[in-house]
C-alpha cells in the first residue's frame, strides 16, 4: 500500500473535508526477532482471514466520528523489514479516531491473522 496515494484517494471524496480532522496509519512490519524468546526470525508465514477483517472493519465504521477505515493484510512468506499490515483510520476527532485504530489493530491481529515465525538456530 502506498500510504500517500491511499490518503489522496480518500481526500477525493467530497465529504472528506467536512468529516475528517485526523488520519492515523498503522504500518506493521516483520521483526527480526521473536516476541517470546527474542530468537532470530528469518521469515514469517502469514495468512489473513479477509472475511473476518472486513467484518471487523464494518463494525468499526459504525462508530461515531469514523469516516473511513482501510485495511490491507498481506498473505505469504515475508522476511524481516517487509510490510505486512496496513490500517488507515480517518475520522473527525482524535478522541474518536485513536481508540478505533488501536481496537481495530488488536482485533485484526487477535481474530483474523495467523502467523508462523521461522527462526534460526
Amino acid at each position: 500500500m502506498d500510504i500517500s496515494k491511499t490518503i489522496a484517494r480518500m481526500k477525493e471524496n467530497p465529504a472528506f473535508a467536512e468529516n475528517v480532522g485526523m488520519v492515523l496509519v498503522h504500518n506493521g512490519v516483520v521483526r527480526a526477532w521473536s516476541r517470546k524468546g527474542k530468537e532470530n526470525v528469518t521469515s514469517l508465514e502469514v495468512t489473513p482471514d479477509l472475511a473476518r477483517i472486513e467484518a471487523i472493519r464494518q463494525e468499526f465504521l459504525a462508530r461515531a466520528g469514523i469516516f473511513e477505515i482501510i485495511i490491507e493484510a498481506k498473505s505469504g512468506r515475508f522476511k524481516p523489514g517487509d510490510d505486512l499490515l496496513f490500517i488507515v483510520v480517518a475520522g473527525d476527532l482524535r478522541e474518536n479516531v485513536k481508540p478505533v485504530l488501536a481496537e481495530v489493530l488488536d482485533r485484526v491481529k487477535a481474530e483474523a491473522i495467523t502467523k508462523k515465525e521461522v527462526v534460526s538456530a
